[in-house]
């Protein structure tokens, strides 16, 4: 559906995106994930022609951006970062101008309108002027305009910047329904975000694609180190666990005659095995012995501060 091949932009001495190729595969919700600066918008208006690369290509379902540019578009369906919109105009009237801006003829007018508007739920506000709806309802209104030309894929640049919580889980909610029949890209440097509504995750990073990859293979792909949560009742376990072989990292407590402690140790250390080892030749009494989970959080860290 979408491939890009060692796309490269500079501004000045600064190299925004720098070599980043990759394959987006049709019905595939994607987040571009980083912190501000990491070169996400420049890709997506790479991804849309909106800029030229200096270097490298894109293809959108097979028609070259720098060689059909228009008939490429036409399959895209882009909300740009700060959502422009007509404040003055009313939601009918701005959509009507997104439709003449889109070339819909006039006999497919109402039946694009009538599926953009049903699509976001912008029913209840089509005779409102823009400047009066909620940040989230004026995102919707940009979601329509992107869609009003039944595009198979939706580009989609900080969709929910400056919402509020409520309204962050609304668009979330909405992007959701819509990717059930569309392609979707979106960037973001909230990693709530990217885990909740994404399938696969880019990670950026000083304008170069940092890792690639569902939440889960992120996790497995950054982890270099396990931690091992414990807890044991029993003679000589403090001394047992400060002591084990492979271990990075302790931080231990006793109390009420049990010892809690969380072990930081190399991927390669059976901990867990030696752990439960020990427990059978001591007769010690295991409260609780479990691997802790690597967050999203953790990986995006872990990738950007390397970088």
């Amino acid at each position: 559906m979408i491939r890009a091949e060692d796309l490269t932009k500079s501004f000045g001495q600064l190299k925004a995106v720098d070599g980043v190729s990759f394959t987006i595969r049709k019905g595939e919700v994607v987040g571009f994930l980083g912190p501000n600066g990491a070169g996400k918008t420049t890709i997506m208006r790479l991804l849309t022609g909106y800029y030229s690369p200096d270097r490298g290509t894109v293809e959108i379902a097979g028609i070259a951006m720098d060689g059909q540019p228009t008939e490429a578009q036409r399959h895209i369906g882009y909300l740009p970062e700060n959502n422009p919109l007509y404040r003055e105009m009313l939601v009918s009237e701005f959509l009507g101008l997104a439709a003449d801006l889109k070339q819909i003829p006039k006999g497919e007018r109402r039946e694009a309108l009538d599926f953009a508007v049903s699509s976001v739920a912008i029913g209840d506000v089509f005779y409102r002027p823009v400047g009066e709806l909620s940040k989230g309802y004026r995102q919707r209104v940009g979601l329509a305009a992107a869609l009003l030309h039944r595009p198979d894929i939706l580009i989609l640049d900080e969709p929910t910047e400056g919402l509020d919580p409520n309204q962050r889980t609304e668009i979330r909610g909405l992007i959701k329904e819509l990717a059930r029949n569309h392609t979707v890209i979106l960037s973001t440097h909230v990693m709530q975000e990217a885990q909740a509504v994404c399938s696969r995750i880019f990670i950026m990073n000083k304008g170069r694609l940092v890792a690639d990859g569902a939440p889960e293979e992120l996790s497995r792909l950054a982890r270099r180190e396990q931690t091992v949560v414990v807890e044991l009742e029993g003679d000589g376990a403090a001394q047992a666990l400060d002591t084990l072989q492979g271990v990075r990292q302790v931080e231990m407590e006793e109390r009420d005659g049990r010892v809690r402690a969380r072990l930081t140790v190399g991927m390669e250390v059976e901990v867990q095995r030696e752990i439960s080892r020990l427990v059978r030749e001591r007769g010690w009494t295991v409260w609780r012995l479990a691997e802790e989970g690597h967050t999203l959080e953790d990986v995006f860290h872990r990738l950007t501060s390397e970088e």
